[in-house]
């Protein structure tokens, strides 16, 4: 008997044993370190039934689309959790120019959405972000298009959000800015439940134009950074320290007849000889000053061309501006036939906050003080990204967890938007995959989190960043949301690492 009952242990054991589940980078890049289970329903339905089953046993849910993260702060480190793979259920229905709505599920991505809508001569205006993520998904995390002049969040172009709780049950959001549970909806974390369902506000399609050009460091740091940002749909930076520059990117509509030009837009797709090169030089970057110095003036070179094809042809657009229709100059995606970077074994770090815009020439002049420091230390320091450091903005929009809500109790004034300094570095496949200079990201983050207000991104920073930007967030808006979530979850089965160090759980 004591024999059957150890067998039967063992058994139960590694039948229950948990596994890790990765983000988009693959194998190795940790998005939940303990999943019993990862569910792949194919309707709504069999999502709910999944969820009820889990609150009966109290068992820890996170749903999940493709995985856009970077670090391994999707779930909780329960061994029980089970996870919902919602990139099978994707259905888009009730499309209704007229009307300005459309319902879409829990899976359908960016990609698929801008085509549907292209194909009916419509657009989702600029509630958008990138291609290879789910609308739900971005919507949870509080995603955006960079835009100080345009409601550029996801969350913005939101209705109705139909989210399935912890009791299994269906509740419709609708939007109303005077409710709790629509502010805590709008950037729900996937603390609420699963977002089953998003009635979204849509647009006649139509065409717009890319305009880049090269700065000097000084003209970013020492400029009116708001009045060069505003009067654009949607405009951002792209930093390049070492060379002491940016990249100015702007956008904004054109008449259908201004051009014939079909202008698709790749930030992700490369050759495998622009992989080998590109790995070959960061990989050496780890150890030498020098090649990084080299890999960053390599791509600003590559970068101060469009990075756009003729969606008709393939063929590279060399000159700006580009013009094409609002998907894919904003949006873009992978070119015909290619892969996108981390399929080649380039994967990255990344560090994401958001400070008021009325702070930004503060905030990149204290980030150039920091380099400026290591290089006098004899460690200086690059970009080690194909496209730079990304300096994105948002307008305000009103919720309870959102990188750009206003009136908040650090006493900022929020009211004109927001900076996003969005420092994304290379992974070294080599060695240790320490960074060069590794010590200098973490006193960066530890120091603008300490002198200044600001906010995480929700999916591309550390556990140990998350605990630092605690302190700069509303205690107001957290207990609001907390109250919220526990009417959504009394069984508290959706848990997240970041829902646990906010302390929202």
């Amino acid at each position: 008997m004591l024999f059957r009952l150890s067998f039967l242990g063992l058994l139960w054991a590694h039948v229950c044993q948990a596994a890790v589940y990765n983000t988009f980078d693959g194998e190795g890049f940790v998005a939940c370190h303990n999943v019993s289970q990862v569910h792949h329903p194919r309707s709504l339905q069999e999502i709910v039934r999944i969820v009820q089953d889990a609150a009966k046993s109290k068992t820890p849910v996170r749903a999940t689309g493709k995985a856009h993260m970077w670090y391994d702060t999707m779930c909780s480190d329960d061994p029980k959790t089970i996870l919902i793979q919602t990139e099978d259920v994707n259905q888009i229905t009730e499309f209704d120019l007229k009307a300005g709505t459309v319902m879409i599920e829990a899976g359908v991505t960016f990609l698929q959405f801008a085509n549907y809508l292209h194909e009916r001569k419509a657009s989702m205006g600029y509630a958008l972000v990138n291609w290879n993520m789910t609308i739900a998904g971005s919507l949870a995390m509080g995603a955006h298009r960079s835009s100080l002049r345009e409601a550029s969040m996801v969350a913005a172009g939101a209705l109705e959000i139909h989210i399935i709780d912890g009791t299994g049950q269906m509740r419709k959001i609708v939007r109303d800015e005077s409710n709790d549970d629509w502010l805590a909806a709008s950037t729900s974390l996937g603390l609420l439940g699963i977002i089953a369902k998003v009635k979204f506000r849509i647009y006649p399609d139509f065409k717009v134009y890319a305009q880049q050009k090269v700065l000097s460091e000084k003209e970013v740091l020492n400029g009116d950074i708001y009045a060069m940002i505003s009067p654009y749909a949607t405009a951002n930076f792209w930093w390049w320290p070492g060379l002491h520059k940016f990249h100015y990117r702007y956008y904004d509509v054109v008449p259908t007849e201004k051009s014939n030009q079909t202008g698709f837009q790749n930030t992700f797709s490369i050759s495998p000889l622009e992989a080998t090169i590109g790995k070959s030089l960061l990989n050496a970057g780890k150890y030498a000053a020098t090649v990084n110095h080299l890999a960053e003036g390599i791509f600003f070179a590559a970068w101060s061309i469009p990075n756009f094809h003729e969606k008709k042809t393939d063929r590279q657009i060399l000159k700006w501006p580009v013009y094409g229709w609002n998907y894919d100059v904003l949006i873009g995606g992978l070119y015909p036939d290619t892969k996108p970077e981390w399929e080649y074994g380039l994967h990255g770090y990344t560090f994401e906050i958001a400070v008021p815009v009325t702070q930004a020439n503060k905030l990149l002049k204290r980030v150039r003080q920091l380099f400026d420091a290591s290089a006098k230390a004899g460690k200086p320091m690059t970009s080690m990204y194909r496209s730079g450091i990304n300096i994105k903005f948002g307008r305000p929009y009103n919720d309870l967890l959102g990188q750009v809500v206003t009136n908040t109790s650090d006493g900022a004034d929020w009211s004109k938007g927001a900076i996003m300094f969005d420092f994304p570095s290379f992974w070294p496949n080599v060695g240790d995959h320490k960074r060069y200079n590794e010590p200098f990201y973490g006193r960066l983050a530890t120091t603008l989190l300490t002198e200044f207000p600001a906010r995480p991104h929700w999916t591309k920073n550390t556990r140990e960043v998350m605990r630092q930007a605690v302190k700069n967030l509303d205690p107001n808006h957290l207990r609001r949301f907390k109250t919220v979530r526990q009417k959504f979850d009394p069984n508290n089965i959706f848990r997240s690492v970041v829902g646990e160090i906010i302390g929202v759980m």
